[in-house]
């Protein structure tokens, strides 16, 4: 359903990424600020001069790949806060984008959905 809407989607989030500096605020390996036993297992950053539903910038998960073009975008719903989000990705192997969803659905709070680029 809706291929051609699907191809327009990452190219819109292709020009974000293109038109937008990646502020990597934590670096793989990196604790979360409020979790600490939260380690980043990939760079970890948002989209500078855009805004997400947090009032921050959009937020993006780098790979170790090309990092030039969005591969996937996850789509989160978080119970705790209430909210929904997405989150970039770019440069990630199957193995990584694999890692990224099963960060969003480890805990009972919060559940995602990722959806790959087919381009």
């Amino acid at each position: 359903m809706g291929t051609q809407w699907d191809k327009e989607f990452f190219r819109a989030a292709d020009r974000l990424l293109a038109e937008n500096e990646v502020v990597i605020d934590r670096p793989k390996g990196s604790r979360h600020p409020r979790y600490p036993d939260f380690i980043y297992k990939l760079d970890y950053g948002y989209l500078k001069g855009t805004m997400s539903m947090d009032q921050g910038g959009i937020d993006i998960w780098l790979g170790s790949g090309d990092r030039g073009t969005v591969c996937a975008v996850m789509c989160i719903i978080d119970l705790m806060k209430k909210d929904s989000e997405i989150k970039l990705l770019a440069g990630c192997t199957e193995e990584e984008m694999e890692t990224v969803y099963e960060t969003h659905n480890e805990k009972p709070f919060m559940k995602g959905i990722l959806i790959k680029r087919e381009e």
